[in-house]
């Protein structure tokens, strides 16, 4: 009967794209708890939602070393120039685009506001955020989509930006490709979130004229 071979075949697909299901899956899932169902701070949700639980997925579901899935430093002799080169380019974009007028009212905080809690914060929120995309999506699939998880992994990070200044979302395409190249040739999610970083508390510095 045709439905018990498609059944068959269902199954056989499950088996041989176990690790894939989940790693998309999982991460799916977890963006859409992160939205619903914040715990605390949104940085510290972020941490937890997008950091802690995927590595408890690759220990519990997948039966896998989470330090294979980019948190060692990886070959940092490829990664290194890559992120300095990209630092000293987008720095001075920033600094010019900070004085956009969508970026500006996004990004300026009324009242007294700490840079460097600020920094604090989001050292904590870029763990989980970029473990998510440049880690345990890019590393977690690698093994059947090979340099394709690249691809895969962009599409949930810009998505997530909707809502932001829309130079900021177009540009996530760019950053989201390079960055996820830079890790896989890399082999490791620390440099995305060096230059996440930078790009983060460099654009919340310049808008708000500490710089």
């Amino acid at each position: 009967m045709k439905f018990l071979s498609d059944l068959e075949n269902l199954k056989n697909f499950c088996i041989s794209y176990y690790q894939e299901i989940i790693v998309i899956s999982f991460s799916t899932l977890f963006i859409i708890l992160h939205h619903h169902h914040r715990i605390g701070n949104f940085w510290l949700s972020s941490f937890i939602y997008f950091g802690i639980f995927p590595i408890l997925t690759i220990l519990i579901l997948l039966r896998k070393n989470p330090l294979d899935f980019g948190l060692k430093l990886g070959d940092y002799r490829v990664w290194v120039p890559y992120v300095v080169v990209f630092l000293a380019i987008a720095i001075p974009i920033l600094y010019f685009t900070s004085e956009v007028s969508s970026v500006e009212s996004y990004y300026r905080h009324r009242g007294d506001f700490d840079l460097l809690k600020y920094a604090l914060h989001m050292a904590v929120y870029m763990l989980g955020w970029e473990f998510l995309f440049r880690g345990f999506m890019l590393f977690g699939l690698k093994d059947k989509f090979k340099e394709g998880s690249i691809l895969i992994q962009m599409v949930p990070f810009v998505l997530l930006h909707l809502g932001k200044p829309e130079i900021e979302t177009i540009s996530t395409i760019f950053t989201g490709l390079l960055w996820g190249y830079i890790c896989y040739r890399g082999k490791s999610f620390w440099p995305a979130y060096i230059m996440h970083m930078v790009v983060n508390v460099s654009n919340k510095a310049f808008v708000l004229g500490f710089v």
